[in-house]
């Protein structure tokens, strides 16, 4: 199995989770790669009450990893970091929400969509 297929199958439905344990609401999809070169990403979405919106737009929030990062999570020393980024994801789903123009709470965002790219592991 590919590191890729690896993230998809081990990783990406426990970040699912983690993220779907504080935000119940949120519709969480794990979309394929773009390309063989390239990890599968995490999809954000859900529509609150119009009248309630934060923001002009209903959630939909891509997340994407570097592909040298999601390769390092099967290194040495890569459960731990994986263990201490899921921790870490409250915290970061609240400091990604002002700049960028997301509102988790009224599942509304400032732009049609938003991509999160880049990502890495730290926390």
């Amino acid at each position: 199995m590919d590191l890729f297929a690896r993230f998809e199958a081990e990783c990406l439905p426990r970040i699912a989770d983690a993220i779907g344990q504080q935000h119940r609401r949120v519709q969480l999809d794990i979309l394929p790669a773009e390309a063989p070169e390239l990890p599968p990403r995490l999809r954000l979405t859900g529509d609150g009450v119009p009248d309630l919106r934060r923001h002009p737009y209903a959630l939909d929030v891509t997340l994407a990893w570097d592909g040298l990062e999601v390769q390092r999570l099967f290194a040495a020393g890569g459960e731990a970091r994986f263990a201490g980024y899921l921790a870490a994801l409250p915290s970061k789903l609240r400091a990604w929400e002002e700049p960028r123009g997301i509102d988790f709470r009224s599942l509304s965002q400032a732009d049609p969509q938003v991509l999160i790219g880049g990502l890495d592991f730290e926390h």
